[in-house]
């Protein structure tokens, strides 16, 4: 715990009518991204608030970069970056203004901005009016200034909400390049399916419990998911009778669906592909997904 980047200990966030977290505990380790999964009010913005030090907590411990955040001074804030989910500037100031606002604010002077701007896709629209910007661009511009400071911990909520593929693909670049100078990154999104191959672990809450903790091989391996093999068959009931035992669904007309525990999928690989191309076209192993551990532990 001494090592962590962030340390929550039996944490418990209670409101007068709910409990938004109830006694929850993990330890996130430096140079990391981490999604955080839960339904809308499960605790994820508690969460966050809890490790910016905006509210405290009722009863546990939180500790970020080895500090309480609720007292830390101003030093520690430089080394924290936050992009909330609804992004509000003001909208007479232009980008370069809204840059350099925040950097005042965090005791920084204005040399990095313009390269801020420039690594977020912004350069061109600098001297623009925020009021001009689309949603995806003062998003970009949220990220802009959380990166201000040269933070150590990115706290992200729905990040890259209004970003179409390209600047989402742009978005995940920028991270991976801050995880590789060992800034920790915590992300809250919806979009799993993008978030599957772009973090190491995942917390899944659940009407603020912690339902799980760890990378999505050990969430794989605890959930006991099975694995799929989509085939492509000339002759699927001969396909099924071939393959004695094995759970078998007609996915359409020519295409089957085989399932078996993940340790199992090579063997089950091996007996397919032995039956010969006359009767096996082609071959999909399908491993269970962020969406598929995520309905398992947070449903």
């Amino acid at each position: 715990m001494s090592t962590a980047v962030i340390a929550v200990e039996t944490l418990v966030k209670q409101f007068p009518r709910h409990r938004a977290l109830d006694g929850i505990s993990f330890a996130i380790p430096p140079g990391v991204c981490v999604a955080l999964l839960g339904h809308n009010g499960a605790g994820k913005s508690t969460l966050m608030k809890l490790l910016l030090g905006l509210t405290l907590p009722t009863s546990g411990t939180v500790r970020v970069l080895g500090e309480d955040p609720a007292q830390a001074a101003l030093t520690f804030r430089r080394q924290l970056g936050f992009l909330p989910e609804n992004v509000i500037f003001h909208d007479m100031l232009t980008g370069t203004d809204t840059l350099a606002f925040y950097a005042r604010l965090k005791g920084e002077g204005n040399e990095r901005c313009a390269g801020l701007l420039e690594r977020v896709g912004l350069a061109h629209a600098a001297e623009r009016r925020v009021k001009t910007y689309s949603k995806g661009m003062r998003q970009r511009l949220g990220l802009a200034q959380a990166l201000l400071g040269r933070p150590r911990l990115l706290l992200l909520d729905e990040p890259t909400t209004g970003l179409d593929p390209m600047l989402r693909q742009e978005f995940y670049r920028i991270i991976q390049e801050l995880r590789g100078e060992g800034v920790t990154v915590l992300l809250s999104s919806h979009l799993l399916t993008e978030l599957e191959a772009r973090t190491d672990l995942a917390i899944i809450l659940r009407q603020g419990s912690l339902r799980a903790y760890g990378s999505l091989e050990d969430l794989r391996a605890r959930a006991a998911l099975p694995a799929r093999l989509r085939v492509v068959t000339r002759d699927g009931e001969r396909l099924a009778q071939l393959l004695e035992g094995v759970r078998v669904a007609v996915l359409e007309p020519g295409m089957l669906e085989l399932e078996c525990p993940v340790g199992e999928k090579m063997h089950l690989l091996r007996r397919v592909t032995q039956l010969g191309a006359d009767l096996v076209g082609d071959v999909e192993i399908q491993l269970p997904s962020l969406d598929d551990v995520y309905l398992h532990f947070g449903h």
